[in-house]
């Protein structure tokens, strides 16, 4: 897909030119003095990008002339703000200049092409007027090329091992509970809450991990974080106390998300828009399958082992994802906000990368309502998931006269298989959706039309089968062979539901796309928690069949809100946009009136 111009119009290579590459996108029309900014298409809101060869000169600021250099800052005024620094970076994506960009990319294993990054050697106010901030930026389609398609593949398998990691052991504790209880001489019920914390640290991690990614890289951050992973499971295995086994338990839940979020920025690196949701289905199969599988595999080992092994089991699997990690994930990052700290005076780097990095910066993107909406959708999904995943043992084993862990351990095939199913066809779905409205609109992309996808499974398929699910155990209709089949159904529902969720943070605001994901994320294992920590009383209180009613009524409730950024979500988008452009421009006009006052100030001292 090219880069459309300033105008509107397509910009296409030049063969005839010399040096012009044909597989690249032409660079955009550029606003006279403003040092080659590519100019946004501000009737659209998408801005305007560029992909060219890298040019090692244009990196190095001393070779700069100095004439250029007195009428182009490199840096804003002293009034500025660091998130006015960070915020510019965020403006467009345009040709990387960077040599030490083109070195990274390059060992990365990529084609050559040069790594997409800011202007950030121009200054924050050459951009801010060329360039009007828009959170929805439509990227070079040459980009997605880098990598062979059967190398994204191997990148994509790595990935969902990976993601399988942190949600297979928030569950699988659930068939040794009893037995973790009596080892350490406490309750079912406080292991329970100590799995509801783990949830909440799930949420707490993506805040972290998501701006690291940005700024550092993807691969790095899931280097770190699979050597963590593998050794806090270790230190779970040899926990001597219930408080020892709690906190390695919360930091292998804080380090394992960083699999799931940073895998799916990853994905949203590699694959088009029109093409990444049938990647990420089968990249989240890993994330959903592991918190059905889990109590599985530890039912079969607390049968017959101790319940340590099972954690011996988490170790060797994060011990081969990091195998994984380290010699088949490359740097898949279009840019690094690193890159655009060199240059810069250390206490003004130190700034700005603290504000690069800051967990505030998730946060703040729940100002846009389509961000907080789809979230709460996701929330929905995932609340509902271990709400029936979590007291199955409890709920199962009396109602069925199962005496085992391993008999009501085979109950959790039936949602994994179900997520099997569910990857072989939910992400094609919602691919297929993007395309058939993109027809419609002639060819223009709407990221809200994704979430169409969604909308009968969210709000329709996955509520029936929860309510069938929880009314035939309180009623003791159907038997075993209705649990099984609603289980089975709904994990389908949620394999067509999840992507489109997912796949819409990443198209949605592409610059930060790792950090709209870790927001995502935040909202629902945050709701996970919530589900965890609350079913097994909320069940012996009013029953399975009445907390499956709660659980459908917070679904379809989502799902309306899901219609809401559906129907007016663009418009939310645009609306928010405005008003941090006015936030920008009067930021920076205050800032020029205060550097002009000390100006004239330091002009009449000197005439004094």
């Amino acid at each position: 897909m090219p880069a459309a111009s300033g105008d509107g119009g397509h910009s296409g290579p030049d063969p005839k030119r010399p040096g012009s590459d044909p597989h690249l996108a032409a660079p955009a029309q550029v606003a006279p003095g403003t040092g080659g900014t590519p100019l946004g298409n501000q009737g659209s809101g998408a801005i305007t990008a560029s992909i060219a060869p890298a040019s090692p000169r244009a990196a190095a600021p001393e070779e700069a002339p100095a004439a250029s250099a007195a009428t182009t800052p490199s840096h804003p005024p002293a009034a500025a703000t660091a998130d006015d620094d960070v915020a510019h970076t965020e403006s467009a994506y345009s040709t990387s200049s960077s040599a030490a960009a083109s070195r990274r990319h390059s060992a990365a294993g990529s084609s050559g092409m040069s790594r997409i990054t800011t202007n950030a050697s121009m200054g924050p106010d050459a951009v801010a007027e060329a360039e009007p901030y828009s959170s929805f930026v439509e990227v070079p389609d040459s980009v997605y090329d880098r990598f062979t398609p059967g190398r994204k593949l191997v990148v994509v398998a790595v990935l969902s091992f990976c993601s399988f990691l942190a949600p297979i052991s928030s569950t699988a504790v659930l068939s040794a509970v009893p037995e973790v209880a009596a080892e350490f001489g406490t309750t079912g019920t406080v292991i329970n809450i100590s799995n509801a914390f783990y949830m909440f640290f799930m949420g707490v991690s993506p805040m972290f991990w998501g701006p690291l990614s940005q700024v550092y890289g993807r691969r790095i951050v899931n280097l770190v974080t699979a050597v963590l992973f593998t050794a806090c499971s270790i230190g779970t295995v040899f926990a001597t106390s219930l408080e020892a086994f709690i906190v390695f338990r919360l930091l292998t839940a804080f380090e394992g998300t960083s699999f799931i979020l940073v895998g799916s920025a990853v994905i949203g690196d590699l694959y088009r828009p029109t093409e990444r949701a049938t990647a990420l289905s089968w990249f989240l199969s890993g994330t959903l399958i592991g918190p059905a599988l889990g109590p599985f595999l530890a039912g079969i080992i607390v049968t017959y082992q101790s319940w340590r092994v099972i954690f011996w089991m988490q170790t060797g699997l994060g011990a081969l994802a990091l195998v994984g990690v380290v010699f088949l994930l490359p740097e898949t990052a279009h840019r690094l906000k690193k890159d655009d700290l060199v240059g810069m005076p250390r206490r003004r780097k130190a700034r700005v990368l603290c504000s690069m990095i800051s967990p505030l910066r998730v946060v703040k993107l729940f100002a846009y309502p389509n961000l907080t909406l789809t979230g709460l959708a996701s929330a929905g999904l995932l609340f509902n998931m271990y709400s029936l995943l979590t007291p199955i043992r409890y709920v199962i084993n009396p109602r069925f006269n199962l005496t085992t862990p391993m008999q009501s351990g085979f109950f959790y095939l039936a949602p994994g298989c179900g997520y099997l199913v569910g990857s072989l066809f939910g992400g094609q779905y919602a691919d297929y959706t993007v395309k058939r409205w993109m027809a419609k609109r002639g060819g223009r992309r709407v990221p809200e039309d994704r979430l169409r996808s969604a909308v009968v499974f969210i709000g329709v398929v996955v509520p029936a089968c929860t309510l069938t699910y929880g009314w035939g155990l309180e009623r003791d209709v159907g038997g075993v062979p209705l649990a099984v089949v609603t289980l089975f159904v709904q994990a389908v529902a949620q394999l067509f539901g999840f992507p489109s969720l997912n796949t819409y943070c990443l198209d949605v605001m592409q610059p930060r796309a790792a950090e709209v994901v870790a927001g995502n994320y935040m909202i629902r294992y945050m709701f996970a928690c919530l589900g965890t920590a609350v079913v097994l009383p909320a069940v012996g209180a009013v029953g399975v069949g009445w907390f499956c009613t709660i659980s459908s009524a917070f679904l379809v409730l989502s799902t309306l809100g899901l219609c809401a950024t559906i129907r007016w979500g663009e418009g939310w988008r645009d609306a928010r946009d405005q008003r941090r452009r006015a936030r920008r421009a009067e930021r920076r006009r205050r800032a020029r009136e205060v550097e002009g006052g000390e100006a004239g100030g330091e002009a009449k001292g000197a005439r004094g």
